[in-house]
């Protein structure tokens, strides 16, 4: 969800961008914002997953803020690249305590996301609506905060693996990218974005074991990109030692 949220920013290529991962949680996200060359920040309400997050190693590189998202974004103007958030947002619609307004908080967030982000950027929401009054809170808030956008869904037609992103932009009026809908062929997917055409093969994507060579080399030239002095490669990279007697 993730990478399809990545993909959905439309950033340009070649360019390493600085994104904020809005309900980072233990990283999970984060880590795939560094696999694509990417810089960020990660925003949580929960300290325990933040804490989780900082000590994992492969996400030094980046830094954690805690934070309630209803309370706003506590970034300076145009900050931000982009954002994503995974299985979040929709939090916002639930008063967790009498002096909580679903409605205001939402609104508030919106607002303050749209100021710590570079004009034309974008910001994407995978989630989870409950019903079609819960996706029209979300969106009319965001359009109050100014951005355009709506939604994109994905294998619409198959319960299981029907997948809700909200994609929001900060510029002018862009077409919507289409949602992704199987083609009949094992392992691939059609995806249909904005007139351009691509094939995403799903096995391309799978994660490799961590601590493989694989695992290793991916880490390695992920740290060359953001400029980090970084060891020569060794035949004995993932080769697991023998145990001493």
């Amino acid at each position: 969800m993730a990478e399809r949220a990545l993909e959905l920013l439309a950033l340009p290529e070649g360019k390493t961008g600085f994104l904020l991962d809005i309900g980072c949680g233990t990283g999970m996200s984060s880590e795939v914002i560094l696999d694509a060359g990417h810089m960020f920040v990660g925003v949580d309400v929960s300290r325990p997953m933040l804490e989780i997050a900082r000590q994992d190693e492969d996400l030094e590189s980046g830094d954690f803020v805690h934070q309630d998202m209803g309370l706003g974004m506590p970034f300076r103007p145009g900050s931000f690249d982009g954002a994503i958030s995974i299985s979040a947002i929709q939090w916002l619609c639930h008063a967790n305590a009498s002096d909580e307004n679903p409605r205001k908080r939402l609104l508030f967030f919106f607002q303050s996301l749209y100021g710590c982000l570079g004009r034309g950027s974008r910001a994407v929401f995978q989630f989870y609506p409950e019903n079609d009054e819960q996706c029209d809170l979300i969106m009319g808030q965001a359009h109050k905060a100014g951005f355009n956008g709506g939604l994109v869904v994905d294998f619409p037609e198959a319960a299981k693996r029907k997948k809700i992103y909200l994609v929001l932009m900060t510029g002018g009026v862009v077409q919507l990218p289409q949602g992704l809908t199987e083609d009949g062929e094992e392992g691939r997917t059609q995806i249909d974005n904005a007139g351009r055409r691509f094939v995403w093969n799903s096995r391309k994507n799978e994660k490799v074991a961590k601590g493989s060579k694989a695992w290793i080399e991916a880490k390695r030239q992920r740290q060359i990109k953001q400029g980090r002095d970084v060891k020569h490669e060794s035949k004995y990279s993932g080769r697991k030692r023998k145990a001493k007697f």
